[in-house]
This record gives structure tokens, C-alpha cells and sequence, in this order.
């Protein structure tokens, strides 16, 4: 039986994103920007709700395309609001297309967003050894610091909790707690 983070349930769909998706390094933008909307739409809500509807939020936000997003009419917007696929929250809906965006606007400046997020780790993941549930931060200094440039940048929805959130699912930071098959001192 492989042992897991604490925080995966017996939920198919939640062991494979566990093993095969969580805080593996992405440097790709396209990955890099779903998952920083699937973050943000996580903000109050499960991430198995999330996981759960996906597939909706791929479909519904045109496979996670931020040039089409970037440039979402009103008629877009409100086609969002009433699909029941995703999760219909205004300001969340309307956070995505401003994010979009930014997103490019970081691409232009940087060459890529990966270029710009990885920087604030020099290129490498963070790999941290904690054992149990309590020893894993809500945040942390370097979110702190990611969310407030994002902020200052114009992006909603990216507070200190969501970037930590985001940098473990990016695997900007390993948080696979030691006790995990993850765990780099396991493999």
C-alpha cells in the first residue's frame, strides 16, 4: 500500500493528481496558467470540487487558452455565469479574464511567465521535509512576497494562501510530507 500526504482521500481522481500532477516542476506556460486559474477558483471551496469539475473549467475556458480568455467578450462572461459545469462566481469569472491578461502582459516582459515565477527560487524547487499535517504552512514568506508583486501587478484572486497553494501544485515547492511515496527521500 503506498503511503500519501494527509491530505489525499480515497477519491480516484485525488490519488492520481496526488501522484502524478502535485508539485512536480512545471515550466510550461500553458500548465502554469490552468492551474493559476484552477487556484483561484479553489479560493473557498475543496480542491476535489475543483479536480471534480476539470474537465468543465477545461471545456467552458477554452482548454485554458489566456489568449482567447484574455480577450473574453461580455457575451463570453456571461455564458460562464450560466454553466453549471464550473463554479459561477462573478468576481472569480471576471478575475480570469483580467489574469489572462496580466499573464501575458508578464510573458512579454519575462519571455515566458515560468521565467518570472521560477526566479523567486533561482530555477529550483523548494523541497521541504515535514512530517505531518501541522508542520505544513497555510503560507509562507515567499508566497507573502509572490502574492504582493501579482497584487501590485493588477492579478485578483492571488493571495499569500492561494500562491503557496499554487506553488506546491506547481512544484515550484515539494511539500510531499516524509511519510509519502512522493517524498524525495522515498524515491
Amino acid at each position: 500500500m503506498k503511503h500519501r500526504c494527509f491530505w489525499v482521500s480515497d477519491s480516484q481522481l485525488y490519488k492520481d493528481y496526488h501522484d502524478n500532477e502535485w508539485g512536480v516542476p512545471i515550466y510550461d506556460d500553458a500548465l502554469l496558467f490552468e492551474f493559476l486559474i484552477l487556484e483561484t477558483f479553489q479560493a473557498g471551496v475543496s480542491w476535489i470540487t475543483i479536480l471534480n469539475k476539470r474537465e468543465n473549467f477545461r471545456k467552458a475556458f477554452d482548454n485554458f487558452n489566456y489568449h482567447k480568455i484574455a480577450v473574453y467578450p461580455e457575451s463570453k462572461y456571461q455564458l460562464l455565469m450560466s454553466d453549471s459545469g464550473i463554479i459561477r462566481n462573478s468576481l472569480k469569472i471576471r478575475s480570469a479574464i483580467t489574469n489572462a491578461q496580466l499573464f501575458i502582459k508578464i510573458q512579454e516582459e519575462y519571455g515566458s511567465f515560468a521565467n518570472f515565477l521560477w526566479a523567486f527560487v533561482d530555477g529550483k524547487p523548494i523541497v521541504n521535509n515535514f512530517q505531518s499535517k501541522e508542520d505544513v504552512p497555510a503560507k509562507t514568506p515567499l508566497s507573502e512576497k509572490i502574492s504582493k508583486v501579482l497584487k501590485k501587478r493588477g492579478f485578483k484572486f492571488l493571495g499569500p494562501t492561494i500562491v503557496y497553494a499554487y506553488m506546491q501544485a506547481v512544484g515550484v515547492v515539494n511539500d510531499h510530507t516524509t511519510s509519502c511515496f512522493k517524498n524525495h527521500q522515498n524515491l
